[in-house]
């Protein structure tokens, strides 16, 4: 059955989005503010994330308690996050509730409470998880690193600092919540179980009025980028690179997520061959694509002891240079089908396709469907890979790395 998408624009700004999927009766909802930590003030840091929380403590003529067993009457699984751009609400529920939940998300978005009881536990949250990566090294060296790699502010943690987070008040993020809650550059996608015309009608009744100002573009900054090393005196050593990778709007970016995938796609690929099974030199190594609005990297993490730190240093950074002299036809086939079944097993996922549909339209002003995604990874070539391997090569590195003593990194000149 032929995919099925939809968009419809408002004179307000808003964007609504979908795809209807015949095979499921639930349906999803995402919501991307054009609020996300890129567009914290410096002294806010964090206020996105807060943000996220205090949306949902209460909104309308509904206090905390009463909208949450609203949204559970519902059936309504939802979350609330913030990223480098977007503030992002998401939920997911039976398809013939969708209706219901788009006039509890009306209140939540337009007449949110944001009581002054309600917010030291919003910011306390937030400050928790920004503790808690003390034992989550990967999350907290992908965020420093990005902070490094990505031009300012753009690169931000949306958890903000210790020093911000305690000097956040209540008004301080009302006043900047007020320019942030606006339906001009937001976008809603929904992906599931619907019929198009009802959805824009409820949409519209519950949105349609919805008024704010544009948000200014963000006006970045050169990033820090570099070689940074933080001293801590640990039984281990975490390792984490950047360099540049192929925008999504790039003709190269499939070759690239293959690539990756010949990097770092399961037990069979080349840095976990390589560097742990081989060598025995890490207990975790991987690579992963990420990219904003116009930027975009390959981001590699190795957690390994000091002891053999730079040696993981040295055969990781091989291993990502080998690619410009070739790569397998049993590679590429491997790479391949672990991305295709990746986007596969994302195709089956409402949510997935919600978030895909906001992405697609971000990012590229279109929608993508399934069969243009795998038709565009099975053509990629052993050439296309090596291609790509040498228009965006292994260089240029930013350099995290936390443990006892800094590394020699002449092996990335």
């Amino acid at each position: 059955m032929a995919e099925q998408f939809f968009v419809h624009e408002f004179d307000n700004g808003l964007t609504l989005l979908g795809q209807r999927m015949e095979q499921v009766s639930s349906a999803a909802l995402t919501v991307a503010l054009p609020g996300g930590a890129s567009r914290d003030p410096d002294e806010l840091a964090g206020a996105a994330s807060v943000a996220a929380h205090w949306l949902l403590r209460g909104a309308g003529g509904r206090d905390t308690r009463q909208l949450n067993d609203a949204l559970d009457c519902l059936g309504c699984r939802h979350s609330e996050s913030a990223h480098a751009e977007h503030l992002v609400l998401s939920a997911g529920l039976l398809g013939m509730n969708l209706s219901a939940a788009l006039a509890i998300y009306a209140d939540i978005l337009r007449r949110p409470q944001l009581a002054d009881e309600t917010f030291p536990a919003c910011r306390d949250l937030v400050a928790q998880d920004l503790e808690g990566l003390e034992d989550e090294p990967m999350r907290m060296c992908n965020l420093l690193i990005r902070e490094k790699f990505y031009p300012h502010p753009l690169g931000r943690s949306p958890l903000g600092s210790r020093a911000t987070l305690e000097a956040m008040t209540a008004d301080a993020i009302r006043r900047h919540l007020e320019r942030e809650l606006t339906p001009r550059g937001t976008l809603m996608a929904v992906a599931g179980r619907f019929e198009w015309p009802e959805l824009v009608d409820v949409v519209a009744e519950n949105f349609g009025d919805w008024t704010g100002p544009g948000m200014e573009a963000v006006v970045p900054a050169a990033p820090a980028d570099g070689v940074t090393h933080i001293t801590k005196s640990t039984a281990q050593v975490q390792i984490t690179l950047a360099y540049p990778a192929a925008r999504i709007q790039q003709e190269q970016y499939y070759a690239g997520r293959v690539a990756q995938m010949v990097l770092s796609g399961g037990m069979s690929s080349r840095l976990f061959t390589e560097v742990r099974e081989k060598r025995a030199l890490v207990y975790a190594v991987i690579a992963h694509y990420h990219n904003i609005k116009d930027h975009a990297g390959m981001f590699v993490y190795a957690g390994t002891t000091p002891e053999r730190a730079q040696q993981t240093l040295e055969v990781t950074v091989g291993e990502l240079r080998r690619l410009t002299e070739g790569v397998g036809a049993d590679e590429l086939a491997r790479a391949k089908a672990k991305l295709k079944s990746a986007l596969i097993m994302q195709g089956e996922s409402t949510a997935a396709r919600a978030d895909a549909l906001v992405g697609d339209w971000y990012h590229l002003g279109r929608l993508r469907g399934l069969e243009e995604l795998s038709a565009a990874v099975e053509a990629v070539t052993v050439d296309d890979v090596v291609a790509y391997a040498r228009a965006f090569p292994a260089e240029g590195f930013t350099v995290l790395t936390i443990g006892p003593e800094p590394l020699d990194t002449s092996v990335l000149n």
